[in-house]
């Protein structure tokens, strides 16, 4: 079943195939994810009290999951903000293009899996919450 890409953050439970030797989960490319994935990163060592700093994208979509521990994922629309704690391997947050978020409250040795719909680009990063909140609304108007 593949996934249709809406313009909300939203949960996404990812399939747990449940096992006595150890559980596993999976992701496939545009069908857990409603994007295909070009590109993954994770984030982990983040010194107590530190924080991944804020920024959207004007085109590309993630998809956060807590591999190893938990941490919040700080998400902000224009009008809301909203916090989703991650903790857990079997669940990730879908991430729209044109969302600002920040990811903050690491607990110890905790491991970010970021699946992207697009490769590197700098040019797509809006780093300005004020430049962010201008195309927003251009984008609504």
């Amino acid at each position: 079943m593949e996934l249709e890409a809406n313009n909300t953050v939203h949960i996404i439970e990812l399939p747990k195939i449940r096992d006595p030797r150890g559980n596993l989960t999976f992701i496939e490319s545009g069908i857990q994810v409603p994007f295909k994935v070009q590109r993954n990163y994770w984030i982990y060592d983040v010194p107590s009290g530190m924080w991944r700093d804020g920024h959207a994208f004007k085109r590309q979509q993630e998809f956060l999951v807590a591999l190893s521990g938990s941490f919040d994922v700080v998400v902000n629309d224009g009008t809301d903000e909203q916090i989703f704690h991650l903790s857990r391997p079997q669940i990730g947050l879908y991430i729209p293009n044109l969302t600002w978020r920040h990811i903050d409250n690491f607990s110890t040795n905790s491991v970010a899996l970021v699946l992207t719909s697009t490769l590197y680009d700098a040019t797509d990063y809006i780093e300005d919450f004020d430049e962010f909140i201008t195309l927003k609304n251009e984008r609504i108007e």
